[in-house]
């Protein structure tokens, strides 16, 4: 796909006129999906698909159009040449923007990573085999993502990752269910094999009697599905310039030194070497930032026109200045060891429906959902029933965090909204001495 996207991009320079300059974004996927029930294929397919995003600057105006490509280079070329007559148009329409800042330079990047990916017909026998007897419901795709950007200035980034998603639910007859994942790029039949094993037999305490406990603070170890929840709402402005600068980040504290989380916590945008390209779609290259360091906040994600509002340094975040690949620095707690770390209290898999109940103070709420078990002596009791937390960032990984476990889990994006997603986090699970549950 890369010589194509080169071909569009020699096609964009060729119709410029005076004056003009452009940007050209790309992504593509070939993508094979199978969804599952009861363990057995419920519909399978493949998407093929590509789209461009072209940007046209004039005069200190800019105007961009996504157009949907055929594959066809002919009637491709014409779409592009079409947009870009409109854009044309557009331009002296509107005002002149005085936040453009465009990256000048004639930076080049070539990432190309094409790990082997399964047949399909090796995961299918797999899945029989180790979990064909089960209520098992979820969705496996996988194949090549490519990302691509080019400007007028001589900038060129192409990107290519192929990589595998399965997440998938096993459902217990009294409704209950486990939900996990597993998902990467360098496939291994016996770590999928060993998910399933171990969802198997957190299934089966779920069918033992329900635990209900009465609110209060409990002692709890997060895995790291549900710790990506808990980075996923700080992934919603927290590390955001234009929001630290305009007063709506949940870290507001954490930035203005007025508070610190626990100097065992190192968050880090992690670029290099995961899923997603290392430039912006702004046409910036993306650069590995200390986010916080040992709990003290450090620096923070700059797009370019942050950086021209705000006076700062881009450094190659996104428009929505959002973490693409965000990394939390593991600790010393052996996964081997949680159940009896943990000794009684809360074993937490996953967390459902966060949101804030308190921006200023990083404090949220949610459920939980997904095989949390009381654990009695290291051991597991049952079941919990569903109930709601409300606690603070600064306490979660603040004054009540213990430790974080050595083994970390990579977790990619399962978002497939209009196309498959870059995203990913990897996280370590947490101890905790003291989680608030409030009904």
């Amino acid at each position: 796909m890369k010589h194509v996207f080169e071909a569009l991009v020699g096609d964009v320079r060729a119709a410029l006129q005076a004056g003009e300059q452009f940007t050209l974004g790309y992504s593509a996927e070939q993508s094979q999906f199978v969804r599952f029930n009861h363990a057995k294929v419920r519909q399978a397919g493949e998407v093929s698909q590509a789209s461009a995003q072209l940007r046209l600057i004039h005069d200190g105006r800019q105007a961009e159009q996504q157009v949907t490509l055929s594959g066809d280079a002919q009637v491709d070329q014409q779409r592009l040449v079409a947009a870009l007559e409109q854009l044309r148009q557009t331009l002296p329409l509107l005002a002149v923007d005085p936040y453009l800042r465009l990256d000048d330079s004639a930076w080049h990047s070539l990432n190309q990573q094409q790990q082997a990916l399964p047949e399909l017909d090796q995961v299918l026998a797999l899945l029989d085999r180790e979990a064909g007897d089960l209520d098992l419901v979820g969705i496996y795709a996988a194949g090549p993502i490519c990302r691509g950007f080019a400007s007028s200035f001589g900038a060129f980034g192409w990107h290519q990752a192929n990589s595998f998603n399965f997440d998938w639910s096993l459902f217990h007859s009294n409704g209950q269910a486990v939900k996990a994942n597993y998902a990467g790029q360098q496939w291994s039949a016996a770590d999928l094999t060993a998910r399933l094993r171990q969802a198997r037999e957190q299934l089966s305490f779920l069918g033992r009697p329900a635990v209900t406990l009465k609110p209060g603070s409990y002692r709890a170890y997060l895995a790291p599905a549900a710790m990506d929840e808990i980075a996923g709402m700080l992934c919603w402005g927290g590390f955001s310039a234009q929001a630290l600068a305009t007063g709506n980040s949940a870290l507001q504290r954490l930035y203005s030194g007025d508070a610190q989380l626990h100097p065992m916590v190192s968050f880090s945008e992690q670029v290099s070497g995961s899923l997603s390209p290392a430039f912006s779609d702004e046409g910036s290259p993306r650069l590995d930032v200390t986010l916080i360091q040992q709990g003290n906040a450090l620096q923070r994600l700059v797009s370019a026109r942050s950086a021209a509002e705000f006076k700062l340094m881009a450094n190659g975040a996104d428009s929505y200045e959002s973490p693409c690949a965000l990394s939390l620095a593991p600790g010393g707690l052996p996964s081997a060891q949680i159940l009896e770390r943990l000794g009684t209290g809360l074993y937490i898999s996953n967390l459902w429906y966060l949101n804030y109940s308190d921006l200023p103070a990083a404090r949220m709420t949610g459920l939980t959902r997904f095989a949390t078990f009381w654990v009695v002596n290291g051991e597991i009791q049952g079941p919990v029933s569903t109930m709601r937390f409300d606690d603070s960032l600064y306490s979660l990984l603040g004054s009540q965090l213990e430790e974080l476990t050595q083994e970390r889990e990579m977790i990619l994006s399962t978002s497939t909204y209009g196309q498959r997603s870059t995203g990913s986090s990897h996280l370590p699970g947490a101890l905790v001495k003291g989680l608030t549950l409030t009904l």
